[in-house]
């Protein structure tokens, strides 16, 4: 999983020809020419591995209570034109990326824009800390999933050792009650065994530790292989929640009160259109659920044959991700409606954001289903399932880094490298402990607000920057037209050149207006933990001025010529198109080349 083939030397083209260095993000090199890229086995592994990454648990929790909350029905359609003018574009723009240059997200776009070479390692950075506690995520699935075959579920009952009884409702007490339900001490009290904030740890939850020990082992053996070993297993991650979604939505259509629940998800509240923030939330829903920016896309187009369809890949990737979101609102709200009418409760006193949907409301809803021992383990298995598939691609993004730039050195230490992933994910588990001491939780939303919400942003603004307006919709059209014979339609350059960046900022100063600092439930954060969550946040955005000012340092003449030259693409597609790999890609001696790994 070197470099690929096409960054031979050019004979007689000293500019093309660059040397692989720390913190020098500049691509080619002899030795590259002697190890061959791998690439999936058929367009399906692409294809699937990347709506396993897109359509994750934010799909199942998030994107229904969003659209609850933003006028039901009418929230569809921002999100959609959303989608068509946001999503689509920077999905196939990172698509385009990976699979034109063959390199990682580092690489790739220090070839694009030198100057801001950073972003590249800033998006494996937050790739890597968003992969560290993400997996914390699937050691609760885990927890749930064995939990769920007990006869009676352990969360319907306020008689065990660990509720607290004065406050505990065994049925839903609604979002309006002093009580909690026994489904919310089940995930307080024993899941979580909380403390009451950030300093106190409480110690490590051993029950936690070895599941998360178990999920690591679980995301190593899917991985280790690289894509040849994740392009089998998204086979059965990728396509399995399917039959469980439609599994589950069959049945809560029949059960009463569903309709009510549907009826509230959809109803449109045409009258929010007219709020800005509905927009920028659908922006902003569509440009994390696709994950642009964590450089996931880039690092598994990487692994594309020279010519492969983009373009479609990222249709089917993008609306496949849209239909998703949707059923996951006919199933959730069915389910909640439901629930609702057994308890005589308005629907909105269910309905609620974030983990607490699918580990306390959901568990509520499944205890009072029929057959809810089939019902149970088989929901708790599909968020396996979505969760691992976002894993592997936010693991694979450090690897593929890793791999590209210290490949020879790394595999002359490891021997193979199968042990490099392993020590990253060895790594990824230490870095997870935190999250699984009894204040662990306070932890995790603590690193989730300021990764997923504050970093992210930033990094996509300079990412779109980078290629849209530094690099030039033009050279990226003509890539695309030496990838796939054809350029991009007017639609795509509108979008690439005005209208993605436009949206992007838009975002980006909507996120600093509305900030608000990190919270859990009623828990305020110290400042000190804020300090710490802004220091996460920098660990990856940091590296975007640092890149810069590198290679201005780097380059010879005025500050105005340094900054000029550190402009200047170092990726040729008129220059790359010469080279023989991508002359006869459709070779069967080519591809066969191009396709062996050692």
């Amino acid at each position: 999983m070197d470099l690929g083939a096409e960054h031979l030397k050019i004979p007689g083209s000293d500019e093309r020809d660059f040397a692989l260095k720390p913190l020098d993000f500049k691509v080619t090199g002899k030795e590259s020419a002697e190890a061959q890229r791998p690439t999936w086995n058929n367009r399906m592994e692409f294809i699937l591995a990347s709506v396993g990454y897109a359509v994750g648990l934010g799909n199942i929790w998030r994107f229904p209570y969003l659209c609850y909350r933003s006028g039901g029905g009418a929230f569809l359609f921002p999100y959609l034109i959303m989608m068509l003018l946001c999503g689509l574009p920077l999905l196939f723009m990172e698509f385009s990326i990976g699979q034109y240059t063959r390199l990682g997200p580092v690489h790739a776009l220090a070839r694009i824009c030198p100057l801001l070479k950073g972003v590249g390692l800033a998006t494996v950075v937050i790739s890597f800390v968003f992969c560290t506690y993400y997996n914390v995520l699937m050691s609760w699935a885990l927890f749930y999933f064995f939990n769920s075959f007990e006869a009676t579920l352990p969360w319907t009952s306020c008689n065990n050792t660990w509720n607290v009884v004065e406050n505990c409702s065994s049925g839903f007490p609604g979002n309006t009650s002093h009580l909690q339900s026994a489904s919310q001490q089940f995930f307080d009290q024993r899941l979580l065994e909380k403390t009451n904030g950030i300093e106190e740890s409480g110690g490590i939850r051993w029950e936690l530790f070895g599941y998360l020990i178990l999920s690591w082992v679980i995301v190593y053996l899917c991985i280790f292989k690289g894509v040849k070993s994740t392009g089998k297993v998204v086979y059965f991650t990728a396509v399995f929640p399917y039959f469980i979604l439609f599994a589950l939505l069959i049945n809560n259509v029949q059960l009463p009160g569903a309709k009510n629940g549907i009826l509230y998800f959809v109803t449109p509240v045409w009258d929010k259109l007219f709020e800005v923030k509905v927009w920028v939330n659908a922006a902003a829903q569509v440009f994390n659920s696709i994950g642009i920016a964590f450089g996931s896309m880039i690092s598994m187009a990487s692994y594309n044959k020279f010519n492969n369809n983009i373009l479609r890949d990222a249709l089917i990737v993008s609306f496949t991700n849209f239909f998703t979101s949707i059923l996951a609102g006919f199933v959730i709200f069915s389910a909640i409606g439901y629930m609702a009418h057994i308890h005589n409760l308005p629907v909105d006193n269910i309905a609620t954001d974030g983990p607490g949907l699918v580990f306390v409301v959901y568990p509520e809803v499944l205890s009072t289903m029929p057959v809810h021992q089939l019902w149970a383990p088989l929901f708790f298995f599909m968020l396996l399932c979505l969760g691992l598939d976002s894993q592997f691609a936010t693991a694979e993004v450090a690897i593929t880094f890793i791999k590209d730039e210290f490949g020879p050195q790394v595999l002359r230490f490891l021997k193979r490298e199968e042990l490099l992933t392993l020590a990253m994910c060895i790594v990824g588990f230490a870095l997870g402990i935190p999250h699984v001491t009894k204040g662990g939780i306070y932890v995790f939303q603590l690193m989730d607000h300021y990764t997923a919400v504050v970093s992210l942003v930033f990094l996509a603004f300079f990412e779109v920057v980078a290629v849209c307006w530094i690099f030039g919709v033009p050279r990226f059209c003509l890539m695309i037209t030496r990838m796939l014979g054809k350029t991009a339609n007017i639609y795509f350059r509108v979008c690439w050149g005005l209208l993605c960046p436009v949206l992007v900022l838009c975002i980006l100063i909507a996120s600093i207006v509305q900030y608000t600092p990190a919270h859990y439930e009623t828990y305020t954060y110290p400042k000190w933990a804020e300090g710490v969550g802004w220091g996460v946040s920098l660990v990856s955005i940091v590296w975007i001025p640092i890149g810069a000012i590198h290679e201005i340092c780097s380059n010879k003449g005025s500050f105005l010529q340094r900054v000029k030259t550190a402009t200047i693409p170092t990726l040729d597609p008129d220059a790359d198109y010469a080279l023989p790999e991508k002359q006869n890609i459709d070779n069967p001696a080519a591809e066969n080349l191009m396709t062996s790994v050692a």
